[in-house]
């Protein structure tokens, strides 16, 4: 099975500037915060759910809230991150919306990664199967899986252009030896196997309503 929680970490740390104030949504137990903290001398806070990844968390050294991001980020001020990072958790939450708006509103940098479903291989498994998937991305049965949001890298294009969220870097990649990313430039809604996003929260104004 993909260790789900280190996917994307190249690329985050690649994308991530020395020195900037980090907030990773769905932490997990810290790994990707303090690589930050590490190599990128960053300053870093972290949101779990769960008492043990809090607790690893805080075995580190490193500030972490427990919370459901599902229930907002009132607590944080807008702008209040140069970057904030959802990896490989925005399929599991209840809001997606929601949460990808609040991420907006507190970040200056968004950084979204998530498995595609689009990727040739599962839509063969569910065309020749008729089945729903289990693979390398999806390493769930349909009766267990956490997985309640699928989508495609064409679904979240889609989402980012309706709600007006500027892209300022698209990176889909799939997985290579050692955990690595071979990034995909070429149809990558069929050949990726992940969807990688940095979204512009400066650039972005926020309509009235809310």
């Amino acid at each position: 099975m993909v260790d789900i929680e280190h996917i994307a970490y190249d690329l985050i740390l690649d994308e991530v500037a020395p020195g900037s104030k980090v907030l990773d949504l769905g932490c997990g137990d810290g790994t990707l915060l303090h690589k930050l903290q590490k190599e990128k001398q960053a300053v870093p806070y972290g949101v779990e759910i769960s008492e043990d990844g809090v607790w690893h968390c805080v075995e580190k050294g490193l500030y972490c809230y427990q919370g459901d991001i599902d229930e907002g980020l009132a607590d944080y001020k807008d702008n209040s991150f140069d970057y904030v990072i959802l990896n490989q958790t925005l399929q599991i939450t209840k809001r997606p919306s929601y949460v990808l708006n609040e991420m907006m509103r507190i970040s200056k940098n968004a950084i979204v990664s998530f498995p595609n479903f689009g990727y040739y291989k599962t839509r063969l498994q569910l065309l020749v199967k008729g089945i729903m998937p289990k693979n390398i991305l999806l390493p769930y049965e349909w009766y267990e899986t956490p997985n309640i949001h699928l989508l495609t890298i064409q679904d979240f294009q889609n989402f980012c252009k309706k709600h007006e969220y500027p892209v300022k870097k698209e990176t889909h990649f799939s997985l290579a030896s050692a955990g690595r990313s071979s990034i995909i430039r070429t149809f990558p809604n069929i050949i990726a196997q992940y969807g990688f996003f940095v979204l512009d929260g400066e650039r972005y104004t926020r309509p009235l309503s809310q």
